[in-house]
């Protein structure tokens, strides 16, 4: 049996996919095609893709060409499945003609004709839509946004909302938008959607009145420090048929996203304890130190980390316990003891205390072990009793990384989803439970 194998995203399933299919079933007697996972292609800044993974491994076999499908996750695996599938022939389009000559070492390397005038790209571009966006805040977040959003196809940062007007016209001309606004009510008129970057105490209202005036939310964390409020928000977002979604980049980030899949598989066994730290010096005078501002190590930190434990060990908490260091009426120090039924768990925040800010994840057979700053999840180990099993994952993290929270959020306007499996609405409702617990003192201990 000759085995011939290609690869691709093949996103927006067009007659030049299948065409290069037919022509590479025909090279041989059986037809491996590794189609890219979405962690893959994001890592590599590939940020424009519309269908997610299973919805493109779905369209590949629909062609009924293929033999089998393989997913593609990392660099190097070409060869490697060149070698464990045994493969006569790799076929690849001939717009990379070139390139993958390095594999002739391994076996024969043909490149096919592509089919002119169709490309994903062209598509793409020619089903667009442009999302105008307006900010929300003027802080440092928010300068944070305009340029990362700057990668992701199907937005346009176009405007920003300050009360104060010297600070929203500063704003627009250091970021180069083309309008700023003081006034809500004709900010609001001129985008599609919002980021709120404001601060904390201000997120519910701001949610609220895009909601009503019929604009997709992506707002920062803390969401809204109120399981009652964000339950009311997400309900609202729903009879209108919009989106919104909380800003927290790690939950979107490709390692993290990974890390959570091969945990709920079971690499480590059943899930034990969790143990997640965070924690930034910051000296007053600051939003983060002043009382008034909802600021604190727990406001300012607890959904990261909340959000880590949410989900690895799911919503059902059995009770939750915070000891805390306060000065001025701020918690500069927050060590939180979660239980669940099977498995404890435990955050560490700090504005004015420092602590190491790893995440590590004990299990029956292992255990998961990320080093500091774990939000930014670039890499982390799998570590067992016999080191010989143990296994490093490396992962492209980007920027500032709001680049991916940004690519879901304009990816669900576009295909209409209103919930993201990777924060999901009650989960992010739990967070806000929690957080609401803690300021109303219920179990707090002050040290």
């Amino acid at each position: 049996m000759k085995k011939v194998i290609t690869y691709g995203t093949y996103d927006l399933l067009h007659q030049g996919h299948i065409n290069l299919l037919r022509r590479a079933k025909e090279l041989g007697d059986y037809l491996i095609v590794g189609v890219t996972s979405d962690s893959f292609d994001r890592g590599r800044g590939k940020l424009n893709v519309r269908n997610n993974v299973l919805e493109r491994v779905e369209a590949v076999k629909a062609t009924g060409y293929v033999d089998e499908v393989i997913i593609e996750d990392y660099v190097g695996q070409k060869i490697d499945d060149i070698q464990r599938y045994d493969v006569d022939i790799f076929a690849i389009g001939s717009d990379w003609e070139g390139k993958f000559d390095y594999l002739k070492e391994y076996c024969q390397v043909v490149y096919l004709p592509r089919t002119e005038g169709i490309s994903s790209t062209m598509l793409r571009e020619e089903t667009q839509v442009l999302y105008r966006v307006g900010i929300i805040g003027s802080g440092r977040i928010a300068k944070r946004f305009v340029p990362e959003a700057k990668v992701v196809n199907g937005i346009d940062v176009v405007t920003v909302l300050n009360p104060d007007k010297q600070e929203a016209k500063a704003f627009k001309q250091e970021m180069g938008l083309e309008s700023c606004y003081s006034d809500f009510d004709t900010f609001i008129l001129n985008v599609d959607a919002v980021y709120i970057a404001s601060p904390h105490l201000t997120h519910y209202d701001y949610c609220k009145r895009a909601l009503l005036a019929g604009k997709h939310v992506l707002c920062e964390i803390p969401f809204v420090l109120s399981a009652t409020q964000a339950r009311e928000l997400y309900e609202l977002a729903d009879s209108k048929g919009l989106v919104l979604l909380e800003a927290s980049k790690t939950a979107h980030c490709p390692g993290f996203t990974h890390l959570v899949t091969l945990v709920k598989s079971g690499v480590i066994g059943d899930v034990v304890d969790v143990k997640a730290s965070l924690s930034k010096m910051v000296a007053p005078p600051t939003r983060e130190l002043d009382a008034t501002q909802a600021g604190g190590s727990m406001t300012e930190h607890a959904s990261l980390t909340l959000m880590a434990l949410i989900k690895l060990l799911g919503r059902e908490i059995v009770d939750a316990n915070f000891h805390s260091r306060m000065e001025n009426g701020v918690d500069v120090f927050t060590m939180g003891a979660i239980n669940y039924p099977h498995a404890t768990a435990s955050i560490t925040l700090g504005i004015g205390v420092k602590t190491e800010g790893n995440l590590v994840i004990s299990g029956t057979k292992g255990y998961v072990y990320v080093p500091a700053p774990w939000w930014l999840t670039d890499y982390f180990e799998i570590r067992y009793e016999d080191q010989t099993k143990n296994k490093k994952y490396f992962y492209s993290y980007d920027g500032e990384g709001l680049r991916y929270e940004i690519q879901e959020f304009i990816s669900m306007i576009v295909s209409k989803r209103l919930s993201s499996y990777r924060l999901r609405r009650r989960e992010s409702i739990a967070i806000a439970q929690i957080i609401e617990d803690y300021r109303e003192g219920k179990n707090v201990t002050i040290i």
